[in-house]
């Protein structure tokens, strides 16, 4: 039987929003079924922190995480507190890169859905032929498979292909999606999520309408004009009404 945790963790007002917001995300990803039984990973940073963020226990359902359960972790992979879960090293070696040298890179998600990885398993990777992917035309990065991400040495590739981009696709694998909030993030994903699902039902109907090059100029300039600081904020709290209405341990 798993280790009952406190329902609140000491730490600051700050960090203890920053929990249960990360742990209402991981409900809502569970709910939506876009996550891998006790595997992959959402992260944030610890607010007013240098070089320390919050990941789920290695073995707990992303249906059963908990804002006190989350552990935080700093830098160099030690954990911070009497957590008694470990961290799985994959989840520490890819997102403490993206946290440590990317500005942007506030929370950050990595799955393995069917239709994403389908999508980074295919030579032409995201293609501009749907709505939702038009938001993401040039700019999606691209890594190379190099098997399971727990070698230190990769991190400096991992940063040369995601570039300023806030979406990397691991070719293979799957993808990463990081935002300046958790807001930005989860949308972002949901967006991803769509573009992935679309794109492998239209192949399976024959060749994919590409959306011209013009077209996705003004697709993404009408974009940008909608674009606040709050960018996902109303989705996101929708969604966690939701959850909130199934189960409410998350806040625990």
């Amino acid at each position: 039987m798993a280790t009952q945790l406190k329902p609140r963790v000491q730490c600051s007002e700050a960090e203890w929003k920053a929990r249960q917001e990360l742990a209402a995300c991981y409900r809502i990803f569970a709910h939506l079924g876009w996550y891998e039984s006790i595997y992959n990973h959402i992260t944030v940073r610890v607010p007013g922190e240098d070089n320390a963020f919050l990941i789920n226990p290695y073995g707990l359902l992303w249906e059963e995480v908990t804002a006190s359960s989350l552990i935080k972790i700093d830098g160099e992979g030690n954990k911070v507190g009497d957590n008694p879960y470990p961290v799985n090293l994959a989840g520490f070696t890819q997102h403490s890169v993206f946290h440590k040298n990317l500005d942007h890179a506030h929370a950050i998600v990595h799955t393995h859905t069917p239709d994403t990885m389908a999508v980074c398993s295919s030579k032409g990777g995201l293609r501009q032929s749907n709505f939702y992917s038009c938001f993401f035309a040039g700019e999606v990065g691209y890594h190379d498979f190099e098997g399971i991400t727990v070698r230190a040495e990769e991190g400096e590739r991992l940063i040369r292909d995601v570039g300023k981009n806030k979406v990397l696709l691991l070719r293979n694998h799957g993808p990463v999606v990081m935002g300046n909030t958790i807001y930005e993030m989860f949308l972002l994903y949901y967006m991803l999520q769509r573009a992935c699902e679309i794109q492998v039902k239209t192949a399976a109907m024959g060749d994919p309408l590409e959306v011209s090059d013009d077209v996705i100029g003004v697709h993404q300039r009408d974009r940008d004009n909608q674009l606040t600081d709050e960018f996902g904020k109303l989705d996101f709290e929708a969604w966690t009404r939701k959850i909130d209405r199934i189960d409410s341990s998350w806040r625990d």
